[in-house]
């Protein structure tokens, strides 16, 4: 992954851009790593798979639940979350 400081990546924001549809591109700010721009189809496949994680979470809790299996629900709708925020 191609590392860029954030002062090249304003000046430059085009060709970081067009980077960004090949690979990841790692934007620095004094040094450290700060963001990273990806390609749209790349941001598609990673929400699409944070859904199905959600929907098979989601499916394990219901046949738990059927089972009897029954989990704090603040546990549960943490787990949630963490799965679902971006």
């Amino acid at each position: 992954m191609e590392i860029v400081s954030s002062v090249d990546a304003k000046n430059a924001f085009g060709d970081v851009v067009m980077k960004a549809q090949k690979e990841p591109v790692c934007i620095s700010k004094n040094g450290k790593p700060a963001a990273v721009m990806i390609s749209m189809q790349d941001y598609e496949e990673i929400q699409s798979l944070r859904e199905r994680l959600l929907h098979q979470r989601l499916d394990e809790g219901l046949k738990a639940a059927q089972k009897g299996c029954v989990s704090d629900s603040e546990d549960v709708f943490k787990e949630l979350m963490d799965i679902a925020s971006v």
